[in-house]
């Protein structure tokens, strides 16, 4: 390896291992908290590092000291986020009404709005991009899972009910319905809600009857 080779790869590992502040730091979670918030409320186009220190009560060097890149405090947004809705979804397959616990999830307006701004900006960055996928098949792997055990121990047909199926229907139908709400379009909505929660009380009553589901 040349020289100036040898220098730019020191350079790039000095650049790759650069503290950043402690992971439990106050001030990095106020600026997480503050990026959140302004990009529920205001959307990520007014998430600047001048407003973003504004809304977190920091000077603005700081939020740059703690993410130096807007990447790298979009992936910190999402990832605490998306951790959280790790547990949340877990709490939910656990519960004595699975589904409508996982529907109810899916619906909550608090989280929707992040995820709606995460993928608009999905659109225009890569690793953002990247990681939006890794952690959508992640959560759809949870709920696959979750949803075969919970059928076989119920006596359901895995074929009538196949768990990847209910899974997709749940989350595209709940991302739809947040879309169009966000434009203000609410036609059908009603009767879609009551459709679904019709279908799900159901399905959970047919598994509950199951002589399996004890």
């Amino acid at each position: 390896m040349s020289e100036e080779r040898s220098r730019g790869h020191r350079s790039g590992a000095a650049r790759a291992t650069r503290r950043v502040g402690a992971e439990d730091s106050a001030t990095r979670l106020a600026i997480l908290d503050a990026t959140a918030k302004i990009m529920r409320e205001e959307g990520s186009a007014a998430a600047t590092s001048r407003r973003i220190a504004a809304v977190a009560g920091v000077k603005p060097p700081l939020v740059h000291y703690y993410f130096p890149t807007m990447d790298d405090l979009y992936l910190a947004v999402f990832r605490r986020g998306a951790e959280a809705y790790v547990e949340l979804q877990r709490r939910a397959i656990f519960s004595d009404r699975p589904l409508r616990a996982l529907w109810d999830l899916s619906r909550e307006p608090h989280g929707t709005r992040l995820q709606l701004e995460f993928m608009a900006l999905a659109n225009q960055r890569p690793a953002i991009r990247a990681e939006l996928a890794a952690y959508t098949d992640r959560f759809r792997e949870i709920q696959v899972t979750a949803l075969t055990f919970i059928a076989r121990e119920r006596g359901l047909d895995l074929g009538e009910f196949p768990p990847v199926v209910i899974s997709l229907l749940i989350a595209s139908l709940s991302g739809a319905l947040a879309t169009e709400s966000a434009l203000g379009i609410h036609r059908g909505h009603a009767e879609m809600l009551a459709f679904v929660e019709s279908h799900l009380d159901r399905f959970e009553a047919a598994a509950a009857d199951h002589p399996a589901a004890g």
